[in-house]
């Protein structure tokens, strides 16, 4: 009888060491569980929320007002040279990129002052001013600048080209 005693103690010795076993093995499963639903969780949020922030932008883009373009009188300025040199010309025409209709009723009548400062700042140009594209962008932020300062409390967003010549 001591044989069949020892022969279930030992049968419960060999259960209790499998049990933390299994134990290990079911918190591993749980945590992995836990980490594949987060993932899952985390993925949703990220693509379909995020797909819909995106709608949402679009249509705050589409809803924002288009901008409004003003004309400014052509220009034809001579432009400063060396002396015995012949003279060039410059020949531009300039429109003014403004956020709201409302100031384009604003900046109307400082468009004189807008003009004389355009002109006065050109003519002081040479024509290795205006070589290549670093050229026409300094012109063009130049000229914004100015235009800016010349109607104070509006704002001009750009100053765009329509037609540079030099001559």
């Amino acid at each position: 009888m001591a044989d069949n005693e020892q022969a279930e103690g030992g049968a419960d010795a060999v259960e209790a060491a499998p049990a933390p076993k299994s134990k290990l093995k079911l918190m591993i499963a749980i945590a992995g569980l836990v980490v594949i639903l987060g993932g899952g969780a985390a993925t949703w949020f990220l693509i379909f929320r995020g797909g819909h922030s995106s709608e949402v932008k679009q249509a705050e883009v589409a809803a924002a007002k288009p901008p409004v373009f003003m004309d400014v009188p052509e220009m034809l300025v001579n432009m400063t040279g060396a002396p015995g040199e012949r003279v060039q010309y410059l020949k531009v025409k300039v429109v003014l990129e403004i956020k709201e209709e409302k100031q384009v009723e604003a900046i109307k009548p400082a468009l004189p002052r807008v003009t004389d400062i355009f002109q006065t700042y050109l003519r002081e140009l040479r024509p290795t001013d205006l070589n290549g594209s670093a050229g026409l962008f300094r012109l063009k932020e130049e000229l914004t600048r100015r235009v800016n300062a010349a109607v104070s409390p509006n704002h001009v967003t750009a100053v765009l080209f329509k037609e540079i010549v030099v001559q």
